[in-house]
């Protein structure tokens, strides 16, 4: 499905893209994709980010909400502007972290950054397993202490494996959503610091919380969760999709080895049916609400970032054998 016209459509990209294109689907030498990365700090939508950085090292004037953000305005979507939705997008994007050393954000953030929630200091984290989460990648991203932020994942995992971020409302069941953002902000320690042995059993706990489910099934019956499980969509921001899960699994073998796990072969099926005849993905919606500027397609349109992490995700999978599927149905687990 790899063909010469799409390679040349995909490569055909902001930097941010394009560099992965090259070296996860081109196999193109190192001296080439790492220079197409560098050019995210000066070219396109990274450089255009850069430019938006508030003096006090802050994007919108705020830490997860703009500065001038009405909360009535909720009704049409969460803003993706403020400075935690900023430093995800250029750390996932693959920006140099030096970028914003130099300019000293993580001091600018300790200094003049506070949740909205209670007005706590930014590097510390919140309550919010997904923030926080996020908080702990961008941290060691730029080098600020997130200690804390680790200890307290490892605090609030929830008997049943996973987390969610309504735990402060008295939640005692894990949410998809929030079990892996959670185990995102964890793959991110572990891989800067080689982990500890709680950080990694906390890992193998949500990890196991989404492999029991099959990536998308309820335990109690088998059936999907929620129509969102494959519905793919671009920025993935919060939101859960067996896409957005395959690929954290798939980060997860390079930091851990090993193989794919054979209980996300039917999730995987998701995946490829949802691959057009012409190899790409469709977007399926923009997410409500205010962004600096578009990066993907608009909704029923050929997403170039979707149908990058859908490649990847299947070259990897299939790269190992196409592993047997084992319904989670037929297993009689649920």
């Amino acid at each position: 499905m790899l063909t010469e016209a799409l390679l040349t459509w995909l490569r055909d990209s902001d930097p941010a893209l394009r560099w992965q294109v090259e070296r996860d689907l081109m196999d193109e030498p190192p001296e080439v994709w790492e220079a197409t990365r560098a050019r995210i700090a000066t070219e396109g939508f990274g450089a255009q980010l850069l430019a938006l950085q508030d003096p006090d090292g802050q994007w919108a004037g705020g830490a997860f909400f703009p500065a001038d953000f009405d909360f009535q305005e909720g009704a049409a979507g969460q803003p993706w502007t403020a400075t935690t939705w900023t430093l995800n997008s250029l750390r996932e994007w693959g920006l140099g972290s030096a970028v914003l050393r130099e300019r000293r954000t993580a001091e600018l953030l300790a200094e003049n950054s506070r949740w909205e929630y209670e007005n706590l200091p930014y590097w510390g984290g919140e309550v919010d397993c997904c923030i926080n989460a996020w908080t702990v990648a961008n941290g060691l991203w730029l080098g600020a202490d997130v200690t804390g932020i680790v200890d307290w994942f490892l605090e609030h995992r929830l008997p049943d494996g996973g987390w969610n971020c309504e735990w402060v409302e008295g939640s005692t069941r894990s949410s998809f959503h929030s079990t892996l953002n959670s185990l995102k902000g964890l793959l991110a320690y572990d891989l800067a610091t080689g982990g500890t042995e709680a950080t990694r059993a906390a890992r193998r706990s949500g990890e196991e919380y989404l492999l029991r489910r099959g990536l998308f099934r309820r335990l109690s019956t088998g059936e999907p969760v929620a129509p969102w499980v494959d519905r793919f969509a671009y920025p993935f921001r919060w939101f859960y999709s067996v896409l957005n899960a395959v690929e954290y699994f798939r980060q997860a073998t390079q930091v851990d080895g090993g193989t794919p796990d054979p209980r996300m072969a039917d999730a995987i099926e998701l995946i490829r049916a949802a691959r057009q005849p012409d190899g790409t993905w469709l977007q399926a919606r923009r997410h409500p609400g205010r962004v600096w500027f578009e990066v993907d397609a608009p909704a029923g349109a050929p997403s170039k970032w979707l149908t990058l992490f859908g490649t990847r995700v299947l070259a990897w999978w299939d790269a190992h054998g196409g592993l047997p599927g084992v319904s989670s149905r037929r297993r009689g687990s649920p």
